[in-house]
């Protein structure tokens, strides 16, 4: 005869791969039922977890089963909002937005940025992304969309759909070659009215996919718009991780969490003899996420495919979904969600607002 507490006990004993805790501690576990040797188990994970839900319910069922416990496992995920900056309103129907930063150009951030939005999406989440790249938006090429987007009163505009992914960038609204030569000031309003004049749908999380470097929208990000936490994305050698290190400061200056570091063009293998070489160095992104006790959200290999595919509007995570790199994608996706997951969450969406009139 089983009981509750033998189950929670036993749950406690399996440490998630991706909030890196037990199920029981960070209160995934909902709900436990026993009848004799059988136990039913409901596990509601905080982040979108489409292509882990059945290995996970496996693995809980076989840690049970071992005990001599016949188990049934439900496993699901609800997105909730997270906590941003004091002071910063959030945005109706976008429950976290997620910052993808790097510190220098050149290091695959956008390709890392749109990938993620897609992993995300495929995981289950309904998600958004954001080009806040005025001066070189890469998005509509990325996500092989043009035209320009549709505005129903006037005022507002639609998101471009793609892959199931909502879309807003200035490359929608200019000609792919026209040049933004515009100062700062308009750029950062630019960037504020594409997010707030945007009808985006109800989101779990929107990824903003912001330029290099630590000037006057990464300004603007921190003071007025309501992020969730940011992502840093670098390369291993020492130039690359020396701007990062300073995107990441930045973050940590305006108390945006930072849920992690990506190391892209981690490994170059070859495609003829499969040879694989640290051409940019090696352990660069984990040394840094160790050095700042950030998470090392995952590395990905520079592979032609990669380059290929969101050249030409169709990316990895769309194009070869089954691939290794894809898996890649959709394991640094849980890893970021989850970890966002771990922070406060956000309330003031469920109090009223109070209006004070005189009758």
């Amino acid at each position: 005869m089983a009981d509750v507490s033998q189950v929670e006990s036993l749950l406690k004993e399996f440490v998630d791969p991706y909030l890196q805790k037990d199920l029981v501690s960070t209160k995934c576990v909902k709900d436990i039922k026993v009848d004799g040797d059988k136990a039913t188990v409901d596990v509601v994970l905080g982040y979108p977890a489409e292509g882990y839900k059945a290995d996970l319910a496996a693995k809980l069922k076989e840690k049970l089963a071992a005990a001599g416990i016949d188990a049934t496992v439900n496993v699901s995920s609800k997105i909730v909002a997270h906590q941003v900056q004091k002071g910063v309103k959030t945005i109706e129907g976008i429950k976290n937005i997620i910052a993808v930063a790097s510190g220098k150009g050149g290091v695959g951030k956008s390709t890392t940025a749109v990938n993620l939005a897609l992993a995300l999406t495929a995981e289950g989440a309904k998600v958004g992304i954001l080009d806040a790249d005025i001066y070189g938006p890469s998005q509509p090429r990325m996500l092989g969309v043009h035209g320009k987007p549709e505005s129903k009163d006037g005022k507002t505009l639609e998101p471009i759909m793609s892959y199931d992914l909502e879309a807003m960038s200035i490359g929608f609204l200019v000609d792919e070659e026209t040049p933004m030569i515009w100062r700062g000031p308009m750029v950062t309003q630019a960037l504020q009215q594409l997010l707030n004049d945007t009808n985006w749908g109800e989101l779990d999380y929107l990824v903003i996919d912001l330029p290099p470097g630590t000037g006057d929208i990464q300004l603007t990000l921190a003071q007025q718009i309501p992020v969730s936490g940011a992502v840093i994305v670098t390369t291993p050698q020492d130039i690359a991780l020396l701007d990062a290190r300073k995107g990441l400061k930045m973050f940590e200056k305006v108390e945006v969490p930072v849920l992690g570091i990506v190391e892209n063009m981690s490994t170059h293998i070859c495609s003829n003899c499969g040879h694989e070489e640290h051409i940019f160095g090696q352990g660069g992104g984990q040394s840094m996420s160790d050095q700042y006790d950030v998470d090392f959200l995952g590395a990905l290999p520079l592979d032609i495919r990669i380059r290929e595919e969101t050249d030409s509007g169709k990316p990895t995570v769309v194009a070869e979904p089954d691939s290794r790199i894809a898996q890649i994608y959709r394991d640094i996706a849980r890893r970021t969600a989850a970890k966002l997951s771990m922070q406060a969450k956000n309330y003031a969406a469920k109090f009223p607002s109070i209006v004070i009139q005189n009758n």
